[in-house]
């Protein structure tokens, strides 16, 4: 497709982009409300589930559709993509329960994975890697204009109408992005001799939800020693053993190990991993302290998000540029995940609304200097037969990455919320600060009580009324609750930014060891730059 004319790649770029705006602002549009909708279906404790199987199923199915992209090409996938979304969203807001909502956010996300999948590659397909720079800071700046966008709107939505439209307002706009991709994007042959992988897709598949179930439940509803972890764990390795054997037999691999013997495919995709674990796993917390801590509605949540969001449209949209202009790109990574770390370091100390702004900026500067770079570096590394594969493999990595920093940061942020509280209880009791619940008539003990439960700090409305339902005489004590579940609650979020901000720290480490490579002016590979990859190859 890189033979077509500027002018129809610019209007299939404009479908794909429309594509990926649908996918994109029905993912950011619940940010800020989804600690809302859980408070109102209940199951705290499932929280990180809804996010979790979302990035399951995206992973999952971002992997599959890299190879068989490559072999019937990514028109049939984009589509299919779109109606597994459009099912997914119409569904998940009839839902009556946590359980419900978890099962339609999966079938969402299965929609998710495809359409970036196909997405990113087709970018690939339509532009020389030297291109591809501006190409990918465009692409991130819709992310970003969903990001800036969608927690907004999410919040007022949830204060001012019922919280299924937050899934049903952008249906329209999945069909006109199926209509315009089924117009405007060219169909192309299926690859003569390619077969399809079931086994290894099969067994990479088992290997991956065995891993991530093992993390999601590991410190939530079992413990880390447990017969149900540890078998999951010992699960995910047989069927990864077995998965490499099939691979090395297989005539077309779903994920073909020799990919890994580039060094440069190698080091990204474990940069990616290690920075989407540390990133994913704290930014997804943040609603927490701004509503929870700060007492914040969800509407102005998304407010305090939106700089971070505005900061990376702005930048990646230029370092794009700069990409394409210079050929080069490691720099960039080097000079933008310091930023990054230091964000996350303003808000694992943050204690009021502005300084989450702040944090916000900065990170937002940061992550729109180094997201760009590892698709391209990986996409670059490689023959344009293996470009599908390539950056599925890169969008595994990261989603891999993502799904277990928000698993292993939700149990962090558990354990840790459960330890401040003892804390709390136990210096209460020393200063003779506690309150002797024996005092006062079953119900209203029974009300007090849910003020030990830090779910009540995500539904502001609610803690108001119940507040103003219970005696005067207490309100004190009330008080005095209220400010210690938010004392333990920013106590944990500190936790979670550190560990956090220590895994984006040695993944910039390793950008100092990732080799560059000159960016291509055409997908057509000279015959050094094959040696060059050649010798990637060999070094890794």
């Amino acid at each position: 497709m890189e033979d077509l004319s500027h002018k129809r790649k610019i209007t299939i770029m404009i479908a794909i982009i429309s594509a990926m705006f649908f996918a994109a602002i029905n993912q950011t549009i619940v940010s800020t409300a989804m600690p809302r909708i859980i408070a109102i279906l209940g199951g705290m404790e499932y929280y990180t589930w809804v996010i979790t199987i979302y990035m399951l199923t995206s992973t999952i199915a971002t992997v599959l559709v890299g190879k068989l992209s490559d072999i019937y090409g990514r028109k049939p996938f984009i589509l299919a993509g779109i109606i597994f979304f459009i099912i997914g969203a119409f569904l998940t807001g009839f839902s009556t329960d946590i359980f419900q909502l978890i099962a339609y956010r999966g079938i969402q996300g299965i929609g998710a994975g495809i359409i970036m999948a196909s997405a990113f590659t087709a970018v690939g397909d339509l532009f020389a890697p030297r291109e591809r720079g501006k190409w990918t800071g465009i692409m991130m700046a819709v992310f970003g204009f969903s990001s800036v966008l969608g927690p907004t709107l999410g919040g007022w939505l949830i204060d001012n109408m019922d919280w299924q439209w937050l899934f049903w307002i952008f249906l329209p706009l999945g069909v006109v992005a199926f209509i315009l991709i089924l117009t405007l994007f060219p169909k192309v042959e299926r690859k003569a001799g390619e077969k399809i992988d079931y086994s290894g897709s099969l067994f990479l598949s088992l290997t991956i939800t065995a891993l991530l179930l093992g993390f999601s439940w590991a410190g939530t509803k079992y413990d880390w020693g447990s017969v149900q972890v540890i078998g999951l764990f010992a699960a995910a390795a047989v069927c990864l053993v077995i998965f490499l054997f099939i691979e090395t037999k297989a005539t077309s691999p779903v994920l073909p190990l020799a990919l890994f013997r580039n060094d440069i495919v190698t080091l990204s995709n474990i940069i990616g991993f290690i920075m989407n674990a540390g990133m994913m796993g704290a930014l997804i917390y943040l609603p927490f302290f701004v509503q929870g801590v700060e007492g914040i509605s969800p509407t102005y949540s998304g407010y305090v998000t939106m700089p971070m969001s505005i900061a990376m449209v702005i930048v990646s949209t230029v370092i794009g540029r700069w990409i394409t202009k210079t050929g080069k790109y490691k720099r960039y990574a080097v000079l933008g995940m310091p930023v990054m770390i230091c964000g996350m370091l303003i808000m694992a100390y943050m204690n009021s609304v502005p300084l989450a702004v702040v944090a916000m900026i900065v990170f937002g500067i940061g992550l729109g200097m180094g997201m760009p770079v590892f698709s391209l570096t990986v996409q670059n590394a490689v023959s344009p037969a293996q470009l599908g594969v390539a950056t599925s493999s890169s969008q595994l990595f990261r989603n891999l990455g993502g799904t277990i920093g928000i698993a292993v940061m939700g149990t962090i942020m558990q354990s840790s919320l459960r330890t401040n509280m003892e804390d709390a209880a136990k210096e209460a009791a020393a200063t003779g600060q506690g309150f002797d619940f024996s005092k006062l008539d079953p119900a209203t003990a029974k009300q007090l009580a849910d003020f030990q439960n830090p779910e009540m700090l995500l539904d502001q409305p609610k803690l108001e009324q119940l507040q103003q339902t219970l005696p005067k005489d207490i309100q004190p004590v009330i008080t005095q609750m209220v400010e210690t579940l938010r004392n333990a609650l920013s106590d944990s979020l500190t936790t979670v930014f550190l560990a956090g901000t220590a895994l984006v720290f040695v993944a910039l480490i390793l950008v100092f060891f990732l080799r560059e490579i000159p960016l291509r002016t055409s997908n057509k590979m000279s015959q050094e730059e094959k040696q060059v990859g050649s010798a990637a190859a060999i070094d890794g």
